[in-house]
């Protein structure tokens, strides 16, 4: 291995695996310059449906039942606002064996401390100590003093009485040549281009992080973006007409309650949106990989692109992230580039990432030898042209609700994949011939066996990440099969 990299990662917010694949119509050039340049993970998931718990583990290494931040820690339904004590993030260990730590862009890991708190130098930050998500009792108490709100539906907008309408999608008008220089999320690089043109004076190797908060609903895009795609063009999810007849309750009813009011016509706007949101941020990334470029630092910087979640945009009808449990929430894009580290590049990795792989995955690289506590493993293998016999075989999730509190599990292998749900009847959905996961075979007889020997290995990775699941209690204890099942096998 070369000599100490930088790291370089470029962190977006809510953004669909398969939008960057090949042959995927939202356009990702810089990505797809990235891929050939680096390595692509196929496979790349989230742990937790959403920001809070998703970021934790990419900056502990650990499983939500580990560090502790289960859903939104920014407001009063927050079962934790911090990490457990005694956990420490990548950048710690970075930090104290040299590297120099640079932050610009979205936190949302903690409550109980900012970046600057762990050795960050902070550029521009969002979600960090002091944010409230939502509103106060006094901010709904005003809005009562305010007339009903009347008229029709907007278009793109989900009408929903006392609560005021959600927007799903908006064209902003340009601004500048770019289109978009008074977004926020152009400050944020901006200032991590300028970082790059700083640290190459730097003596030691450094850290960069860049969190956009882009593709993140509403899919609110400039023009110029906007007008690079055809709704009339876009073909509706291949699940969009999904019943959910066969689907929890809760599933039926967020379709059916907010996302129906939609029309098809709108639907296929929203993705275009949604893809034109994506292409900006890659025009973003490009304007990072530029600079890195520019500064002569990119031979010996590892470059890390990905996302801490996905987003529905129409699959099955639905939008947004967290329960369900579909793998357009849990699904991330993953590409990684390293001169210097990578071996044979332009390759595409089918094994199974999970976001608790990049801190070991930093800490390695680095130098450091990682804990062999943490939930990831290190990367560095795959990036040599590697597979560890012993590399799992499955990817696991942990749901607790968002702001409502819904247990949910799911163990996904390349073939299967198995969902508790505390809160209604359990999926199964075989993706060999169901890839979109339309047919739940958790109640077919002929699917017994293999619905059994998932329950085992959920039981047996909860273990061993200490989930709170285990209650034996006869309101609670709902997985068809318990934990000492899955322990003697």
């Amino acid at each position: 291995m070369s000599e100490r990299p930088n790291i370089l990662i470029f962190m977006t917010d809510q953004e669909q695996g398969q939008v960057v694949d090949p042959d995927h119509p939202c356009r990702t050039p810089n990505a797809d310059r990235l891929a050939a340049e680096g390595v692509r993970f196929r496979h790349t998931y989230t742990p937790s449906p959403h920001c809070c718990p998703s970021r934790a583990t990419f900056f502990t290494g650990l499983y939500p039942s580990r560090h502790g931040v289960y859903n939104n820690i920014f407001n009063s339904a927050a079962i934790h606002t911090a990490l457990n004590p005694g956990v420490v993030t990548f950048g710690e260990g970075l930090r104290d064996a040299g590297y120099r730590l640079i932050f610009s862009g979205k936190w949302h890991v903690t409550a109980a401390a900012n970046p600057a708190d762990l050795g960050w130098e902070e550029l521009i930050t969002t979600s960090t100590a002091g944010t409230h998500h939502g509103r106060t009792i006094d901010d709904w108490r005003q809005a009562a003093a305010q007339p009903a709100e009347p008229g029709d539906r907007v278009r793109g907008h989900i009408q929903r009485p006392g609560w005021g309408d959600f927007v799903v999608y908006r064209t902003l008008p340009d601004a500048g040549p770019k289109g978009y220089e008074d977004l926020h999320d152009y400050q944020v690089v901006e200032k991590a281009v300028d970082a790059l043109h700083d640290l190459k004076e730097s003596d030691g190797p450094w850290v960069l992080y860049v969190g956009p908060v882009g593709p993140h609903d509403p899919f609110n895009v400039p023009q110029k973006y906007v007008d690079m795609y055809d709704p009339a063009q876009i073909d509706l999810p291949e699940s969009y007409r999904d019943t959910l007849d066969d689907k929890p309750r809760l599933y039926q009813r967020m379709r059916r309650q907010f996302w129906d009011q939609l029309s098809e016509d709108e639907v296929r706007e929203s993705i275009a949106h949604y893809w034109a949101f994506c292409t900006l941020e890659d025009a973003m990334l490009g304007e990072v990989l530029d600079a890195l470029d520019e500064t002569g630092q990119a031979d010996n910087t590892l470059v890390i692109f990905l996302s801490d979640h996905g987003d529905y945009c129409g699959a099955h009808g639905l939008y947004l992230k967290g329960v369900p449990a579909f793998c357009e929430a849990y699904h991330v894009p993953c590409i990684a580039r390293w001169p210097q580290g990578i071996v044979e590049p332009g390759r595409v990795v089918d094994a199974f990432v999970s976001l608790a792989d990049f801190a070991p995955t930093f800490l390695e690289v680095a130098g450091i030898e990682p804990s062999a506590d943490l939930s990831g493993r290190s990367l560095l293998p795959l990036l040599q042209g590697e597979i560890p016999a012993d590399w799992p075989d499955a990817h696991y999730t942990q749901c607790n609700g968002v702001e409502l509190y819904y247990s949910q599990r799911s163990v996904t292998t390349h073939d299967f994949k198995y969902v508790y749900n505390g809160f209604d009847f359990d999926e199964l959905y075989d993706l060999r011939a169901d890839p979109h996961e339309m047919v739940n075979r958790a109640d077919d007889p002929a699917y017994a066996g293999i619905k059994k020997d998932l329950v085992a290995k959920m039981w047996r990775f909860a273990a061993r990440e200490n989930d709170i699941i285990f209650n034996p209690y006869g309101t609670v204890a709902l997985a068809p099969w318990g934990p000492a099942e899955g322990l003697r096998s």
